[in-house]
């Protein structure tokens, strides 16, 4: 047999290699091996049928909180994280990364107990507060927010850090946000800011448009405080003069940063998301954010095209974490793919306050690869009748068979 896995007349799309079309995925040795139309069934020793469905990259979630800092009771980094794997390859993603939910004095044990230990593929944002993500006063603690401590772990954890993140700091200085964009300069890395409260001491404009460097993030891009839409229904220059400068705008739903009044008329009027992420944690999970594809799902409907709202779950956020190399089903490349199926019906969505927008699409994860392995199958697409496994299989004793009671 030529290829280990053949994913039969799926709908691949690509956006790397421009690939929008029905065709066939051959897999060998974990990657890649050939993406065209019509690869015979007998070269393969495992064919699945994937007509009817969106055969993509893995999904990149490039904003989630995985970290359950110990010793903390009521601890916000501790008590609202997830683990990877219950929540990664059943929404299609392969790849997710943590947010700054450890600082410099808390990776190690991160590390340990989390990025080290899981089938997702993880990597993460290091926090400037040595302390992380622990509670929103410890996030306040100016003391702990060492550049050269910080940039050193960075570079010394280069393998699974992307970058150095700030979140939820209240102060009216700019402290948090210079001394994380001035870490991720001294690791050669990129800044993700979470900007915290809007305040008149430091608007967002001028983070966006002055501070923050080309190939920064700055994320929860719709979140309600962000100022969206003149009163002439237009969007604010400023951000297109970010976007110029190459800032890179990433969703990051969450609890409390997507409203519909904010994403609506960018996506209306062309401003798409760079990169579409979860911002994953129990506190969102189960409410309006729920998944990657249904946050997916829901830029979709409001009217962005399907090709770009792959390419900002897949490629787009795969170059903003410096890793090109996932986001793409070139031949060669790790075969980490997501099988999607494209619903139609009456769907409702709703945003972080209850405000409700109705659709006819929905997205759902149906199989999920890592590595060229199948770790989710919704719909049983791996499976055989079982009527045609025979009357012995899943007995462990091939040869003596079921031991039968006596007959009466």
């Amino acid at each position: 047999m030529r290829y280990e896995l053949l994913l039969k007349n799926g709908h691949v799309i690509d956006p790397k290699n421009g690939v929008d079309e029905i065709r066939d995925v051959a897999i060998v040795d974990g990657k890649i091996a050939d993406v065209t139309a019509g690869i015979p069934e007998d070269q393969a020793k495992q064919v699945i049928d994937v007509s009817n469905l969106l055969v993509t990259p893995g999904l990149v979630d490039i904003h989630t909180h995985m970290y359950a800092t110990p010793g903390y009771k009521n601890a916000w980094a501790g008590d609202n994280s997830i683990l990877p794997d219950g929540f990664s390859f059943r929404s299609g993603v392969t790849t997710m990364v943590d947010t700054g939910s450890a600082g410099c004095r808390t990776f190690e044990d991160f590390r340990m107990r989390v990025l080290d230990r899981f089938q997702t593929r993880t990597f993460a944002f290091v926090n400037i507060v040595g302390m992380g993500m622990v509670t929103n006063d410890v996030e306040q603690n100016i003391s702990d927010m060492d550049v050269d401590i910080t940039a050193s772990v960075m570079k010394e954890n280069a393998d699974v850090v992307v970058g150095a993140k700030t979140a939820h700091y209240r102060g009216p200085e700019w402290i948090s946000v210079d001394r994380t964009l001035a870490a991720g300069k001294a690791a050669g890395m990129p800044s993700m800011i979470d900007f915290g409260l809007f305040l008149k001491e430091r608007p967002y404009y001028e983070l966006v448009t002055e501070r923050m460097a080309p190939g920064d993030i700055t994320t929860h891009m719709f979140l309600g405080d962000v100022p969206w839409v003149r009163p002439d229904g237009k969007l604010f220059d400023y951000l297109y003069k970010a976007r110029e400068r190459g800032i890179i705008f990433d969703v990051g739903h969450g609890g409390g940063s997507f409203y519909w009044r904010n994403a609506v008329p960018a996506i209306a009027q062309g401003f798409f998301p760079d990169s579409i992420s979860t911002d994953l944690h129990t506190k969102c999970m189960n409410d309006a954010m729920q998944d990657m594809t249904n946050v997916m799902s829901k830029l979709l409907v409001i009217g962005m095209p399907l090709n770009e709202v792959i390419r900002a779950s897949t490629i787009n956020p795969a170059h903003e974490i410096g890793h090109p190399e996932f986001g793409h089903l070139s031949v060669g490349a790790v075969a980490d793919v997501a099988c999607l199926n494209l619903l139609e019906g009456d769907f409702a969505y709703l945003d972080v306050r209850d405000g409700k927008f109705e659709g006819t699409q929905r997205l759902r994860a149906e199989l999920t690869l890592l590595h060229g392995q199948v770790v989710w199958d919704w719909n049983a697409r791996t499976g055989i009748d079982y009527r045609e496994l025979g009357d012995t299989y899943g007995v462990r004793n091939q040869e003596d068979g079921l031991i039968l009671p006596p007959e009466p």
